[in-house]
């Protein structure tokens, strides 16, 4: 499993409308193989910013580079470069993470090496 994670330092009093451009938008993100789920988090508040993160879980790692070359990516990201109408505070950060132990209702497991 593998998790692809931005995120977003979005500016005091700017939250709602930055939530409604994601509850707006197409992803595509049900058309590619191997993708899981996709999740908005709202995190810490700080004096000038809410923390957000952008949270996609795919089966595999080699299912998301798929998706960072593919038309549905592209499409999706198409109004990426309007970051002000998001009220942004500087660039979102990439993290990608492989799963080691995945735990469950059924109990932990290990990921699938």
């Amino acid at each position: 499993m593998y998790i692809a994670m931005n995120r977003f330092k979005v500016a005091k009093g700017k939250e709602s409308a930055f939530e409604e451009v994601w509850r707006a938008r197409k992803s595509y993100l049900h058309e590619l193989p191997g993708f899981v789920e996709f999740s908005l988090l709202r995190g810490p508040e700080r004096e000038d910013h809410t923390l957000y993160s952008s949270h996609t879980v795919w089966q595999e790692k080699a299912d998301f580079t798929h998706w960072t070359t593919s038309d549905q990516f592209r499409m999706a990201h198409a109004n990426a470069g309007k970051g002000a109408s998001l009220n942004l505070l500087g660039h979102p950060e990439f993290e990608g993470f492989e799963a080691v132990l995945i735990e469950d209702n059924r109990g932990p497991a290990l990921a699938a090496e």
